[in-house]
């Protein structure tokens, strides 16, 4: 298996020379596919992307339209943090500019069973009665509650580095996160304000695995997004891959011999055919299922390709003609909590030099996602606004314009990030990421960085690494 060393040691030095005339094709146009075409270009490689949209960057999208000048809105990827080494060096590559993303806010709301109070206010003795915590946990915040939890398991991971990983893994990959602090002595209300407050009822049956990794590697205590917008990132490849990419290319079937690699796709003008030595298939698994691949892949990656689980999400956004959550409350970046429909709402740091704004008034994940999904884009907006009259009176008079983005229901994705359940660390991932003959698997679902700009970089790279004989 190719190592984080060796994945970073290819970055810092390239890949090996290709031999004369070798080729490559990269299906898909996302992050994954546009590194490694990138590295492999550089090595020398005859490179062709196929990318079935007008656009690169996958699931890194960022809506300019229907707002105004100046506005815009992540409706995938929104942060990256600094731990994430891979994914900043090619921001710094590019010089790209970053501000800071600003996670949490004291004076952001929270608004449970009706009644709001500031984020920075909320007290279990006060504001939490009616979870039916018992006394040791009335006693101590949630948040430090969930931190004491974990602390024994991070200290190993500190202490023991990979290995206690894979003892981790051993013990724990078979708990949903409901399981796990079940284990953990928690109180059933103590788990429903946990979820609440944190955002985490969606992922309460997704292995235990998936929260902690995040956990242990700080990924939501120092972030960063990138100015202009976070497309600017995939965008930046453009200049050096922009001959190499065919758009509007959707790949029907790949069939492999000893030879290479033969991928039928379609395009405006019909059938046509791509010949190369190798293929990087970067698509997520839930859009690959619907491709024919011959001869057919091993049972152990078949069964990843049927199995592995992806996740909902939905964003809506609505521009306002002031940012009235700063002027009103003192609200300047963060997120207010809520039980609503619209659960967890993002107050953005960009765009206060127009004093318009494009808040993030819903993001939402799992079945919450589904249910936004399952209603017409004009219902969302018109039913996001009413939750957030709650929170902010205002929305009714200053609203102008909205857009949503529902991921589960885009064809080019089919979900917004693979997500594993229980056990599906230990039986499905080394069946994900293994090579079959002349085809590489890349994708953000082929590490163990899932829904994370960091992931696709990291298997782009390992999958180019590869196609060059490691």
């Amino acid at each position: 298996m190719i190592t984080q060393a060796r994945i970073r040691e290819a970055l810092g030095q390239g890949l090996p020379r290709a031999a004369e005339g070798e080729s490559v094709a990269v299906i898909g146009a996302g992050m994954a596919g546009l590194v490694a075409a990138t590295e492999l270009l550089h090595a020398g490689y005859a490179v062709t992307v196929l990318e079935a949209q007008q656009r690169v960057g996958g699931r890194v999208q960022t809506l300019r339209e229907p707002f105004s000048d100046g506005l815009y809105a992540e409706a995938g990827a929104m942060r990256i943090p600094r731990a994430h080494d891979l994914t900043l060096h090619y921001v710094n590559k590019f010089g790209l500019e970053t501000r800071p993303f600003t996670m949490g806010n004291p004076n952001a709301w929270v608004m449970l069973h009706g009644e709001k109070v500031r984020l920075g206010e909320f007290r279990n003795e006060h504001h939490a009665l009616r979870f039916e915590l018992n006394d040791v946990e009335m006693a101590r915040a949630i948040g430090d509650r969930w931190a004491e939890t974990i602390q024994p398991l991070l200290e190993r991971i500190r202490a023991g580095g990979d290995e206690a990983w894979a003892e981790i893994a051993q013990e724990i990959d078979q708990f949903s996160l409901w399981e796990f602090l079940e284990d953990r002595g928690w109180s059933q209300g103590a788990i429903e304000l946990y979820c609440l407050m944190f955002h985490m009822e969606p992922f309460l049956n997704s292995a235990i695995m998936e929260i902690l990794r995040e956990e242990a590697g700080d990924w939501f205590t120092d972030v960063v997004s990138i100015v202009g917008g976070m497309d600017r990132l995939p965008k930046s490849f453009l200049p050096e891959l922009w001959p190499h990419i065919r758009f509007g290319s959707k790949v029907t079937s790949i069939a492999q011999d000893s030879e290479g690699v033969t991928i039928q796709y379609q395009n405006a003008a019909g059938r046509n055919l791509l010949r190369a030595n190798h293929a990087i298939v970067t698509l997520p698994f839930s859009v690959l299922r619907h491709i024919e691949i011959s001869p057919p892949l091993s049972r152990g990656k078949q069964r990843a390709i049927r199995q592995l689980y992806y996740d909902a999400s939905t964003k809506i956004v609505l521009q306002t003609r002031s940012r009235f959550w700063e002027t009103n409350d003192g609200i300047f970046g963060g997120g207010s909590v809520t039980d609503m429909p619209v659960r967890t709402v993002y107050y953005p740091d960009h765009g206060r030099e127009t004093g318009r704004g494009a808040l993030l008034a819903s993001y939402t994940w799992g079945e919450d996602a589904h249910r936004w999904g399952s209603l017409s884009p004009a219902d969302r907006i018109s039913q996001a606004i009413e939750n957030i009259a709650q929170l902010h009176p205002e929305i009714r008079d200053q609203f102008e314009v909205g857009a949503s983005k529902v991921w589960h229901d885009d064809e080019f994705a089919g979900g917004a990030f693979a997500l594993f359940d229980p056990g599906q660390q230990t039986h499905l991932y080394s069946h994900i990421i293994e090579p079959a003959g002349r085809l590489h698997f890349a994708g953000e679902h082929a590490s163990l960085a899932h829904a994370w700009i960091q992931g696709a970089i990291e298997s782009g790279l390992r999958a180019a690494i590869e196609v060059s004989g490691g």
